[in-house]
């Protein structure tokens, strides 16, 4: 069973006058806060949304996809990918892409578990959180951000030890761009760690797609959240030979 813990609140941590900047000019748009969250040893600070529902409205991650603003909540697959990524210990020149980051929880746990780590996403705004969250856990030095449109990558994008991903897989249109980006982003003998509520039904779909360039292996991850028990499916990639 796998499970983050909120820890006790704390007074606000300290935040270089670039971090404060970024927030400040957030807090304008948005009501957010700083959330303590455990992952195994390490105690980390997450900026998150505080008035969630307004930007929601209803919606449902799993029917209304297209719509649904998935970079706005920590999903439960996020966690679990965090509390892997904490376990495993750096790659000596290594470095660690997390793709859709959103909120940026799993690449923040690795970069406390001593990862170097590209945070990316689409949008600047979603950049600015993660930036928030990595002066707030300690981290900015190991953690770059990277604006990354899935449909129009750049072609000089450089080559990752690791690529993670968690809940990204929840529109068949992006598959064939992700796989694309795998393919080009991956360095010689690297892995991909990717994590999805059991019950995606997308997740078979795209594993059928990358079977022809990478070998599949996957395990099943337990958590409760939200009041329920949720089964993870982690998937590992690498290259065939």
């Amino acid at each position: 069973m796998t499970s983050a813990s909120q820890t006790s609140p704390e007074l606000s941590p300290e935040l270089s006058s670039e971090a404060a900047a970024i927030l400040a000019g957030l807090q304008k748009r948005h009501r957010v806060s700083l959330s303590p969250l455990a992952i195994r040893e390490h105690r980390l600070q997450i900026l998150q949304l505080d008035d969630l529902e307004s930007l929601i409205g209803g919606l449902d991650p799993f029917a209304d996809v297209e719509k649904f603003p998935f970079w706005v909540k920590i999903w439960e697959a996020a966690v679990v990918l965090a509390d892997f990524m904490a376990s495993q210990p750096p790659v000596e020149d290594g470095r660690v892409l997390e793709l859709g980051a959103g909120l940026g929880l799993p690449g923040l746990a690795a970069a406390a578990a001593g990862h170097r780590v590209v945070l990316s996403d689409y949008e600047e705004q979603i950049i600015d959180f993660q930036r928030v969250s990595a002066a707030a856990c300690g981290v900015t030095p190991q953690v770059e951000h990277l604006l990354l449109d899935w449909l129009a990558p750049p072609a000089d994008l450089p080559r990752f030890t690791t690529i993670i991903g968690a809940e990204v897989l929840f529109r068949e249109d992006f598959f064939q761009p992700l796989l694309t980006i795998f393919r080009q982003c991956l360095a010689p003998g690297g892995t991909i760690y990717l994590a999805h509520d059991f019950t995606r039904k997308s997740l078979p779909a795209f594993l059928a797609l990358a079977e022809a360039d990478f070998e599949i292996a996957m395990s099943r991850r337990r958590m409760r959240g939200d009041g329920k028990e949720h089964t993870i499916m982690l998937t590992r990639l690498t290259r065939h030979p």
